[in-house]
């Protein structure tokens, strides 16, 4: 007999929000790194992304072993615990070495809870409900993310209007140093995590049973994969994308006030924000899309709106600025599902083994903004992003040159009417 717990599944929609508040509240804080610290390169600013990033690109194999030797509690619970550390070390010491070192350790646990939250989710929920669950996930994970930034700007105005502020925020600006307002973030942070660590420890979760895609196979899987071109083709599409996406995410409150003025607090936090929040929009409309045509026309024009939308944003005024930068956003959220089901897709056997090799791709999103930031010393930070330019014309290659052995199945516009009202 199976068992379903929908309490479960809205705990891990919880930790969907918590690793989303955490992991995408860099880009805001941009601006804020570069005064507070001096940072006289923005080189210097990229490496706070790639740290946590290469994280990602670390422990995305081996957390994929742990959730098939140990518990998913303990997973969990040391998931957690790795980013409650990166705080804490932020937190009580905030200089830049010790930022670096905070963003690499709290990456390490957001790659194993990632890890191990899909399986959980398709346990406690039901494989039938499981797509339903993912996308979801995928929701909560947008709408942290585009709440995050809010908090981080209301946040640094209260502890800068120069009253006294009591309960909690009164609390984290005694733990503060006044003049690093937005370091309270990891004090509150870290607030959070003890909260859910606690959580993990005291609930109960079910079994995880994993299936042949999501488990990882011997040595032997991986030589016979990367004897595949096509698997290093694909790697790199999941390079491109999460390049794409932090490079562009984590430098659009840095370029709107280089290039328009515009303040980092009341424009660029909410601006990034939102960037987030319409990629899961996209994501709902990217739903229907597949639906009803293949995934390599698709990714087709979704690659030419993010262009466009791109070039709106670094070419345009303030105002096209402002708002072109979210639908860079809307238009490459449905990159990601796309790459990896297609790659999945494209060979016979070993998906587990193939699904890590594609996961350590996300150490993408430590090339991006770092290449864009020493790009930027050198040409500006306009030209610089370009670069992402280059990362989507890559991806959109992908929808000429895969050729998947199974593609997604579509309908026509009135089939699909026909079924929702059936």
């Amino acid at each position: 007999m199976k068992q379903r717990s929908y309490a479960i599944v809205a705990l891990i929609m919880g930790f969907w929000f918590v690793i989303s508040f955490i992991t995408n509240i860099i880009g805001p804080l941009i601006p804020d790194i570069i005064d507070n610290f001096r940072l006289t390169h923005l080189t210097l600013a990229g490496f706070i992304p790639m740290s946590f990033f290469l994280a990602y690109g670390i422990m995305s194999i081996p957390a994929g072993l742990m959730i098939e030797r140990f518990s998913q509690k303990t997973v969990l619970a040391i998931g957690f615990a790795l980013p409650l550390v990166g705080s804490l070390l932020f937190a009580w010491m905030p200089t830049f070495p010790v930022l670096l070192a905070s963003s690499f350790t709290i990456g390490l646990g957001m790659a194993m809870l990632q890890t191990t939250i899909n399986p959980l989710t398709r346990v406690a929920g039901g494989e039938e409900n499981f797509a339903f669950f993912s996308v979801l996930g995928q929701l909560v994970f947008g709408a942290a993310s585009f709440v995050s930034p809010f908090v981080y700007a209301g946040l640094v105005e209260r502890l800068t209007s120069g009253n006294e502020q009591t309960g909690f925020v009164g609390l984290l600006q005694r733990l503060t140093p006044a003049d690093l307002p937005w370091a309270s973030l990891y004090w509150l942070f870290a607030f959070v995590l003890v909260a859910v660590l606690i959580v993990v420890l005291c609930v109960r979760f079910p079994r995880i049973e994993l299936r042949e895609e999501e488990c990882s196979g011997g040595l032997h899987s991986y030589k016979e994969l990367l004897r595949n071109k096509y698997v290093y083709l694909f790697f790199l599409g999941m390079l491109a994308y999460t390049a794409s996406e932090q490079g562009v995410a984590n430098w659009i409150s840095e370029f709107l006030r280089q290039y328009h003025g515009l303040d980092p607090q009341w424009v660029g936090a909410p601006v990034v924000g939102r960037f987030w929040g319409y990629m899961s929009v996209g994501c709902l409309i990217g739903l229907i899309a597949l639906r009803l045509w293949d995934a390599r026309q698709v990714l087709k024009v979704s690659g030419l709106l993010a262009l466009a939308s791109l070039s709106a944003a670094l070419f345009g005024s303030a105002r096209l600025s402002v708002a072109a930068f979210p639908a860079v956003g809307f238009s490459i959220s449905v990159m990601f599902s796309i790459i990896m089901s297609t790659a999945l897709n494209s060979v016979e056997r070993y998906h587990g083994s193939f699904a890590g090799i594609l996961c350590t791709g996300i150490a993408g999103g430590a090339v991006g903004p770092l290449v864009v930031g020493w790009l930027g010393d050198w040409v500006g930070l306009r030209a610089a992003l370009l670069f992402v330019c280059a990362t989507i014309l890559y991806i959109v290659s992908i929808a000429f040159w895969a050729r998947p052995l199974v593609v997604n199945r579509h309908v026509r516009l009135s089939e699909l009417f026909r079924k929702e009202r059936a």
